[in-house]
């Protein structure tokens, strides 16, 4: 496989940085004020709910929409106002946008063409980037020829195609099956590890942004909650919204006082911006739920069991008639069934809690 920053000069990562971009559409606020500096060759995944303003906070930075106020600047340049066409971007869609009546090869060369790249020199810098992404045999094919995945490689391989200077994916991998978009988020990472590209990545999946993202933003109402890395953010939210948006999370009964929260029988830490004092629900992961067979009765009762391969999830009803989830190997839940009377206890991990 030949490397692209060897071959066709693909220039490595520039730095981004948007500077507090407001976005109106009437009365909708898509951006409020979003501040965030991209490293060169960092993937950021910005994650959040449908109308968040991710997928618009992606669009200004690709000059398909302009932000009413604030700047991005790209390497040190403000490309605020500059049109989409002059600004090297190359763009994913989550539909794959590939012209039906061209070959693999041809739908790759596009924009090469577009740039009055010569035909040989197109076809090689085709030739080498469908090699890149793993469809060298498949250059003659056409779209309908093509899986869905093999089809998103081929959009994948025209974007880097250009050479560009920032990479874009807006859900590239949410039209696709579960096994195919794991193995194929997988790729993608790969690939913009090894050209060393900027990119943005925007996604509602919190496995396909906590998976690829070198950080993760996480946005509501067109305002950035928190940004960081994958295991900061899920282990240490730093807002309610992240704390109940970014994984399962059970809401337990607690009392706080003084930087701790009694749960359970357990004293847990409390995490920075949670509720200090009184009667509380804290949000426990799954994974710092434990269980423990009573010997005789138990104070809980298991109602359900899920296994999920390697993992099992045992949904669990305490005394209270609250229901929580807990997280183990399935081996661990070998002995489990609904009906099962077990004792119930937390890690003592910090949490985040919320005033009751």
């Amino acid at each position: 496989m030949t490397s692209p920053s060897s071959s066709t000069g693909t220039a490595h990562g520039v730095a981004v940085s948007f500077q507090e971009m407001h976005r109106w559409y009437g009365p909708v606020h898509a951006l409020d004020g979003l501040s965030i500096d991209i490293a060169p060759g960092e993937m950021i995944a910005l994650l959040g709910p449908s109308g968040c303003g991710k997928t618009t906070a992606l669009r200004a930075l690709g000059g398909l929409d302009e932000v009413d106020a604030g700047r991005i600047l790209v390497d040190g340049r403000d490309m605020t106002h500059v049109p989409a066409n002059k600004r090297n971007m190359g763009i994913v869609f989550q539909a794959y946008s590939l012209f039906p009546n061209m070959t693999a090869r041809d739908n790759v060369a596009y924009g090469l063409r577009l740039r009055g790249i010569g035909s040989a020199a197109r076809r090689k810098t085709a030739d080498e980037m469908l090699d890149l992404v793993g469809l060298g045999q498949q250059a003659s094919r056409y779209p309908h020829q093509m899986s869905g995945g093999q089809q998103q490689r081929v959009a994948l391989a025209r974007a880097l195609a250009i050479q560009p200077s920032v990479l874009l994916l807006d859900e590239p991998l949410s039209a696709l099956d579960a096994k195919v978009r794991r193995q194929l988020r997988e790729e993608i990472r790969r690939l913009q590890i090894m050209v060393g590209i900027t990119t943005l990545f925007v996604t509602h999946d919190q496995e396909e942004a906590l998976a690829m993202g070198d950080r993760v933003g996480v946005m509501s109402a067109g305002r950035l909650e928190q940004i960081a890395a994958p295991a900061e953010l899920y282990d240490r939210p730093r807002t309610r919204f992240v704390a109940e948006f970014v994984g399962l999370t059970n809401r337990i009964d607690g009392t706080a006082d003084g930087g701790v929260v009694r749960i359970l029988g357990t004293v847990v830490p409390l995490l920075e911006g949670s509720a200090q004092s009184g009667q509380v629900k804290a949000l426990v992961r799954p994974e710092n739920v434990r269980l423990a067979r009573a010997q005789d009765d138990g104070t809980a009762r298991v109602a359900a069991v899920s296994f999920l391969g390697s993992l099992c999830r045992a949904q669990v009803t305490l005394p209270d008639d609250t229901l929580v989830v807990a997280q183990m190997s399935a081996a661990e839940a070998s002995d489990l069934a609904p009906g099962t009377t077990v004792t119930v206890g937390v890690v003592p991990a910090p949490v985040f809690a919320v005033a009751d």
